[in-house]
């Protein structure tokens, strides 16, 4: 048996792996995400920045406020964008999540608790954001998102899972 060339974590690597567990967390657990919101986050040290896109403009303080109150987080950058007030994208989210989620093969992540998939449109434009099981599935989530009327672009951003993150 050969000793390992590995190091066991440091202290702050530790600490900054127990951070991005709990962001995550806190994140997902935010009372009013949804579908329409894309959170995304980085950890560096205590300092955390918080990506995406949201659709109320309280879960963006939200976010920070959760985040912040994290053993360890030292100081938070808000970058989170607030998608713009319109009705043309509020009728097209609406479209969009009934055309993607009523496809048979995408039914599965409807029902989610936290929803996988993330629709996020923004003047038109859309983006599919989060995580599938399969190609098959991205695929049809992009198909079905660029035959909605009205849509001017669609980038399928999806990720498919690797058999190793469940």
């Amino acid at each position: 048996m050969k000793p390992s060339s590995q190091r066991p974590p440091s202290a702050e690597q530790r600490m900054v792996q127990r951070i991005y567990r709990e962001v995550g967390h806190e994140l997902r657990m935010l009372p009013r995400f949804s579908r329409f919101d894309n959170l995304a986050y980085k950890v560096e040290g205590g300092t955390v920045t918080l990506l995406g896109q949201v659709y109320h403009a309280d879960l963006k303080s939200d976010a920070e406020h959760r985040v912040k109150r994290i053993e360890g987080v030292d100081k938070v950058v808000n970058q989170i964008e607030i998608l713009p007030v319109s009705i043309n994208d509020d009728r097209l989210r609406r479209q969009l999540s009934r055309a993607i989620f009523n496809d048979p093969r995408l039914t599965q992540y409807a029902i989610q608790p936290v929803p996988p998939i993330h629709i996020i449109v923004k003047n038109g434009h859309v983006s599919l954001e989060g995580v599938v099981r399969n190609q098959g599935d991205k695929n049809a989530a992009g198909i079905r998102a660029n035959g909605v009327f009205g849509v001017f672009s669609v980038e399928n951003n999806l990720v498919v899972e690797s058999k190793g993150t469940r």
